[in-house]
């Protein structure tokens, strides 16, 4: 036999659903204005890329053609600790939206009891009776979610996920770029420290033969001691970029997830005729597709929206659905008869009559937390902006620099070899000799430093751009 029930609810709750069915509270979400730039300023040299937010952004690095570097960021993103904890915070994000749509939908719990009891009771003239109490009902919950409090929980905690993701995606970013830049950093020591390694024997060559035309008599006491000072200054030297080779060497440790004292990075300096990639800037409204910075900021406006719409649903009644089916009995073996059933519907009506001010105070904070979070996003972007500019100006300039030192640098070693030679002619005082070495080995350190600068500064580009684009007319690895 089927039993067939209906639920019939007063004709008053039944208007009242038809009318509020689909009727959500707070403002729809409208991405505010910003002030979109057509063109970056420093944008001229470069040819125009066509980004997208659809993109792989992975293997950006790749542009450099440095298999070392490809080895360390692959490194990096299988055992960073920094990520792999971005990430345990997207699925705690996504878990937590999973939560609030499961509000969307009933709940139905099985809650069985046993019971075994002795008291009083009236019908046996108050004389302790003891009765055995069997029960396995199904209760129901449901919140009808007439104001959208629900719906607007889940749009928040949803692009909470979203924004959680994009952190993700901008701490990615961040290690790499960190990985690229302390590579470059310790390739350009490694260069320093060998160019001071090339001079403490250079400079020793000459206290050698300083010391000989001492013997001889040919140059006085003086000569001697400067070499001497000269040779102890470019061993100094070298010690000091040692020191700082091996704290370099020790954050890229860390960054690839590796303990110190297990790493080991031996580079050869690198080529001065190397020179970094052309980076195509793109167009400036494509920026805030790609940078996960402004994606995450933008989806917390989203966040922040949705809960002026909670905090509007707290004015007005909440109304829950609950009931129970199931079974009772004194006796287990009677327990799921037909005539032991048992069941229970009805309405729950919560409505707000004096909160002492508290839910006008929880709308004021969700908009201007909402406020907040438009100001945030607006100077997301300005910042975003002007990283790019920052990158763009210092490859241009940075060019430039490293032009000028090479001329310079041509110049320099041209001049300390004919002081060289001049001195060993007895034309000159070593003092010119100490001079021209001094200059040519400034300029050298110098022009090493500015072509590190110039990769610095296409990973600060590639950075600020959000990590990936696409350009047709360039052969640049995706």
């Amino acid at each position: 036999m089927t039993a067939k029930y209906r639920i019939v609810f007063p004709g008053i709750s039944l208007v009242l659903i038809v009318l509020t069915a689909g009727c959500t509270l707070g403002p729809e979400y409208q991405r505010p204005e910003v002030i979109v730039p057509t063109e970056y300023r420093e944008a001229a040299p470069w040819k125009e890329a066509t980004p997208g937010d659809a993109l792989d952004k992975g293997d950006w690095w790749q542009v450099f053609s440095d298999p070392v570097l490809d080895a360390l960021q692959q490194k990096a993103l299988a055992e960073n600790q920094d990520l792999k904890g971005a990430m345990a915070r997207v699925d705690q994000a996504r878990a937590a939206a999973r939560i609030s749509e499961s509000d969307l939908y009933p709940r139905v719990d099985l809650d069985p009891s046993a019971v075994r009891a002795r008291g009083a009771a009236a019908l046996n003239n108050g004389h302790a009776i003891t009765a055995t109490n069997l029960r396995v009902p199904f209760d129901l919950g449901y919140e009808l979610d007439l104001w959208g409090r629900i719906r607007r929980s889940v749009d928040a905690s949803t692009a909470q996920y979203e924004a959680s993701r994009a952190e993700m995606q901008n701490v990615l970013l961040t290690l790499q770029a960190d990985v690229a830049r302390n590579y470059f950093n310790l390739r350009s020591l490694d260069s320093q420290v060998d160019l001071l390694q090339r001079t403490v024997e250079l400079r020793t060559k000459n206290l050698q033969l300083v010391t000989s035309l001492f013997e001889n008599g040919q140059v006085g006491r003086l000569d001697v001691a400067t070499a001497e000072t000269e040779l102890a200054n470019a061993q100094a030297e070298s010690a000091a970029l040692k020191r700082r080779r091996s704290a370099t060497e020790h954050a890229l440790a860390v960054l690839v997830g590796e303990p110190v004292a297990n790493f080991r990075l031996p580079l050869p300096p690198p080529n001065l005729e190397v020179r970094p990639p052309v980076i195509a800037a793109g167009l400036p409204s494509a920026l805030l597709e790609r940078r996960p910075d402004v994606a995450a900021a933008e989806r917390r406006m989203i966040a922040a929206n949705a809960r002026i719409g909670i905090a509007k649903a707290a004015f007005f009644p909440a109304v829950s659905l609950t009931g129970s089916a199931g079974y009772a009995s004194d006796q287990l073996s009677s327990l799921f008869n037909w005539d032991n059933r048992i069941w229970s519907l009805g309405p729950f009506i919560s409505l707000p009559v004096f909160d002492a001010g508290r839910n006008r105070a929880q709308l004021d904070q969700a908009e201007a937390a909402w406020k907040e979070s438009v100001a945030l996003y607006r100077q997301q972007i300005l910042t975003a902006f002007r990283e790019v500019e920052d990158a763009l100006s210092d490859i241009r300039i940075l060019a430039e620099q490293f032009e000028a030192q090479q001329r310079a640098l041509t110049s320099s070693r041209q001049a300390a070899d004919l002081s060289g030679k001049r001195y060993r002619a007895g034309l000159v005082s070593y003092l010119e000799v100490v001079v021209n070495e001094r200059t040519a080995l400034a300029i050298e350190l110098l022009t090493t430093q500015a072509l590190e600068q110039r990769f610095q500064a296409s990973v600060s580009l590639i950075k600020a751009l959000g990590g990936g684009w696409q350009d047709p007319g360039t052969a640049v690895p995706k």
